[in-house]
Formats: structure tokens, C-alpha cells, sequence
């Protein structure tokens, strides 16, 4: 099926049948696969809301009544969420399938390295899934109007269209329309014109009626709300600025870095070789210590010029990937470190950055303030995320909020969707859980 475009997250695209989008043309219109396919849709809505309706009413009544009872309603109540999530499977699929618009899927809390019960109240938690129960309580009453309104915007003129055939059948001499009887054939032609004309309004009040449908859809069934998007938004202005910080701070550090460590060492080199050079002349056996001065000064450049550029970008992650990258980086530790890695597929170039910025950061983090013996890296890709865990067993009492290095983490991660959580009670462990989207 191919894509005709994308707004607000969804992608409209043809149906399976070649729901084309609706035609100028009444006729064509008329005769569109759409227009069934969204008949098909509005009538079926109450049907699946029945469904809906009651399954989520007595879950959550269930839930509800017996909570008090030793917190028994609890597992009814993550019954009802993950059957709201079937639902939800199913009318996306539906939505796919007659009205030719694809709705993207919330992204759900993945298991990763988190605790049982954590897991289950982030699930518990998500707006997405509150939106979603939403949905399934407000289907029914949307289905019994789309049911009405369907059956009405139908009914209607195929009556009118018809009445020729069947109104010297009905009862006092015929149809009574807003006050008028309709006698003679004359009249009752008028009235199958207007029946006629009707009628090739349908698709488009069908149309009207299904794109109300798909608004809601979108609204309780999609990836985000108007107030999750207007609270990303904002989000993402204040991560923007402290990522601009972030690069001008880097872009200073790298500038005084090359002023006080590799420029020196090459002005010093210089000096030593012109030194070298003014002696060669007069006393060429006095050149060989400050020939071996100015290659160890050669060397201390390359040294400072290496570990400048590995901090910036390593050329082992472009060339041979996350494991080989971060493998290299846990030798340097000076704590020891245990990498586990396994990325197939290989993310972007940017995902992959940003992983071993987190890394690098987290082990630094480690080296300077945690007072650990020993470190873990843990690298997973799991579906569309990128799962990394760095964890120690130091002091703990990490605080995100506090200091540069986790909070330009933070920064880093949401400027790609992402998501950082931080768990570093007083006493330790810690553990940095970053998910990284790499769809």
C-alpha cells in the first residue's frame, strides 16, 4: 500500500482496496471504494464500543470495588490496561484497513533492566494509556451517533429517490413531507430529483462523519495529545538552548584544550627545531638533544591531538561500531568495567554519538565521584530502542538535577526523544538507564 503523505504523526495512505481519497465528482464519489469503506467503518463503531464499553466498565468497576480489599483490584486494574492496549491494537488496525490511515502507535515502556513493579506502574502511569481507556468508554456513545447519523444520511434520500415507486402504497394517499402531501407524478418526480440530488451529497457527509472519526482517534489512539505536543514543545525549546549551551561550552573547551596543550606543544617544537637549526651551522654535534627534545615534543602533540579528537568523535565508532567503541573506552577506565553490546541493527551515526557520549560520560562519573570497585555497561537494542544501562557499586545519592555532567546527559537525550532515569539511593548501587528511539 503506498503512502500518500503525513500529518501530525499519521500517515494517511491508500486503504486495501483502493480507498482513494473521495473525488470532486458526485458520481465518482458516489461510486468510490471510500465512501463504502467509510460507511462500513461508521456503522461498525458501535459494535466494537459495545465491546469496548463494557469490558473496560467492569474491569475498572471490578478494580475499583476491590482495591480496599488487600489492594486485590490492582492486577483487575493492569488487566484493564492491557486489554484497553488490545483494543487499541485492533482499532488502529481497523482504521488501517477502512478508512486508509495509519495511526501511530504510543511508545510503551519497555521491561529493559528495570524492576518488576516498576515496570508495571510506569505502564499504570503513561497518559497514553489513560487516553486509550478513554477511548474505549467513548466509543459507544460515538457509535450510537455515527450509527444514526449513517443510517439517516442514507435512509434519507433513497427514500426520497424511491418514493415514485412505493407511494401509492402508503397509507392516506400517500408521503406527508414537512406538512405536504406528496400526490401525483409530477410531484413525485420532483421529490425523486431531490432524492437523486441528495444522495450525491452522501459521500461527502460520509466523509465529514469519518474524518470526525479519525480525529478522535488520533486524539485518544496516537502518539501524542494536543497537550502532550504543546508540553513537548516545550520541552524540546528549553533542551534546544541547553544543547546550543552545551555545544558552545564543548566548542571553548576544545579551543583552550588546543590553545594550552597542542598549540604549546608546537610552538615549543618550533622553537627547539630553530634553536636546532641556528646551531647546526656553527656546532652540528650539539643538534642531536635538541633533535630529541623536539621529537618528544612531536610526539606529546600527537598525543594531546589524539585524545582531543577521541573526545570529540572516535574513529572507531564510525568504523567498526558501538562494541569496539565502548570496548575501547571501559579500558581506559580506571575502574574496572564488564561492556555487554548487542546492537543488530546498527543505529544511525547520531543514535550511536549520543550512546557513547552517555557511556562516557556515565564511566567518568564513575572514575570521579562514585568510590566504586567495579562497573557495567549494558548496551541492548529492543525493537526501535536502544537500551543503555551503565551501573557501579559506589556510594550512590547521584542527583540528575544537580551538576553538569548529568544534566548535560539529560539535554543530550531529549533532544532525540529519548529518555534518561537515574536510581542512586544513598548507599548505592546506581544505575543510569538511558532509551535511545533509533527507528
Amino acid at each position: 500500500m503506498a503512502y500518500a503523505g503525513t500529518a501530525d504523526g499519521v500517515a494517511v495512505r491508500r486503504g486495501p482496496f483502493g480507498a482513494d481519497p473521495i473525488p470532486l465528482n458526485p458520481v465518482r464519489a458516489l461510486a468510490s471504494p471510500y465512501t463504502w469503506l467509510a460507511t462500513i467503518h461508521l456503522f461498525s463503531d458501535i459494535w466494537i464500543g459495545i465491546g469496548t464499553f463494557v469490558s473496560m466498565v467492569v474491569l475498572l468497576a471490578l478494580s475499583g470495588a476491590l482495591l480496599p480489599v488487600a489492594l486485590a483490584g490492582v492486577p483487575i486494574l493492569l488487566i484493564a490496561v492491557f486489554v484497553s492496549r488490545i483494543w487499541g491494537m485492533v482499532e488502529r488496525f481497523r482504521f488501517r484497513m477502512t478508512l486508509g490511515i495509519e495511526i501511530v502507535p504510543p511508545q510503551w515502556p519497555v521491561r529493559g533492566e528495570t524492576t518488576l513493579p516498576r515496570y508495571l506502574w510506569r505502564q499504570v502511569a503513561n497518559v497514553a494509556t489513560w487516553r486509550q481507556i478513554g477511548y474505549c468508554l467513548v466509543l459507544l456513545p460515538v457509535g450510537i451517533f455515527t450509527l444514526f447519523a449513517t443510517a439517516v444520511t442514507w435512509a434519507g434520500p433513497v427514500a426520497l429517490a424511491l418514493l415514485p415507486t412505493y407511494n401509492h402504497a402508503l397509507p392516506n394517499g400517500g408521503a406527508r413531507i414537512l406538512g405536504v402531501q406528496i400526490r401525483g407524478g409530477f410531484v413525485e418526480f420532483l421529490v425523486s430529483l431531490l432524492g437523486l440530488a441528495l444522495l450525491l451529497a452522501v459521500p461527502y457527509v460520509i466523509r465529514g462523519l469519518s474524518t470526525m472519526d479519525a480525529a478522535l482517534g488520533r486524539a485518544l489512539l496516537g502518539r501524542y495529545s494536543t497537550r502532550e505536543l504543546s508540553a513537548r514543545v516545550g520541552e524540546l525549546e528549553i533542551s534546544r538552548r541547553r544543547v546550543v549551551d552545551a555545544a558552545e561550552a564543548e566548542r571553548r573547551r576544545i579551543e583552550r584544550d588546543l590553545h594550552d596543550g597542542a598549540q604549546q606543544r608546537l610552538v615549543s617544537l618550533a622553537m627547539t627545531l630553530g634553536r636546532a637549526k641556528s646551531r647546526y651551522a656553527n656546532d652540528p654535534t650539539s643538534v642531536g638533544p635538541l633533535i630529541d627534545e623536539a621529537h618528544r615534543e612531536a610526539k606529546q602533540a600527537i598525543v594531546e591531538l589524539r585524545n582531543l579528537t577521541r573526545g570529540i568523535h572516535p574513529p572507531v565508532l564510525t568504523d567498526r561500531g558501538l562494541d569496539a567503541a565502548l570496548s575501547a573506552l571501559a579500558a581506559r577506565s580506571p575502574v574496572p568495567v564488564t561492556v555487554e553490546v548487542q546492537v543488530d541493527p546498527r543505529p544511525s551515526m547520531t543514535i550511536e554519538a549520543i550512546a557513547y557520549f552517555v557511556v562516557a560520560e556515565g564511566l567518568t562519573n564513575v572514575a570521579r565521584h562514585s568510590g566504586a570497585s567495579s562497573a557495567m555497561v549494558l548496551v541492548h537494542r529492543l525493537g526501535d530502542l536502544l537500551q543503555i544501562v551503565v551501573t557501579d557499586d559506589g556510594r550512590g545519592g547521584a542527583d540528575p538535577d544537580n551538576g553538569t555532567g548529568l544534566l548535560g546527559l539529560a539535554d543530550r537525550v531529549s533532544a532525540v526523544d529519548g529518555r534518561l532515569d537515574v536510581y542512586s539511593p544513598i548507599g548505592g548501587p546506581t544505575a543510569i538507564t538511558v532509551e535511545l528511539p533509533c527507528a
